[in-house]
């Protein structure tokens, strides 16, 4: 008679302990979600900080790579300058945009359910700043 309830109470355990981790990485994957969505917000607000400081008006690839480094699953970002077509001069701000971003969860019930979880679409404005002439720093934009 002892041994089966050793036996039962080994099964209330693990099944106890299958919630409890359920629980866990649902509460962590929450937290991941929620630092990816900061960082896609962070990194509109620095690619459009160093558009708008070193007037790469045609090379969206550096505004990419800039906004990559703080978030890698970054693939697709919008910039456009107002009003279009301006040159370093006549520039009045920048809008950079990010688009398509998914989120992929690693909790195991969740992500069997939803593997890629669409994030919105993130977007700053910056208005036009001194281009390329920082007087503290020659360096900004490298």
């Amino acid at each position: 008679m002892k041994r089966q309830m050793a036996g039962a109470t080994t099964v209330e355990f693990a099944l106890g302990l299958l919630i409890f981790l359920m629980l866990l990485l649902g509460i962590i994957d929450f937290a991941r979600m929620l630092f990816t969505w900061n960082a896609a917000n962070e990194a509109t607000r620095a690619g459009a900080r160093y558009a708008v400081v070193c007037d790469d008006t045609t090379q969206q690839a550096l505004v990419l790579a800039r906004m990559q480094a703080l978030l890698p699953q970054i693939t697709t970002v919008s910039v456009a300058w107002t009003p279009a077509s301006c040159t370093a001069a006549t520039c009045e701000g920048v809008t950079v945009g990010i688009t398509g971003l998914n989120y992929q969860w690693i909790s195991p019930i969740v992500g069997a359910a939803a593997p890629l979880i669409p994030m919105p679409s993130f977007s700053t404005f910056l208005p036009r700043e001194v281009m390329r002439k920082d007087p503290h720093s020659p360096t900004i934009c490298l």
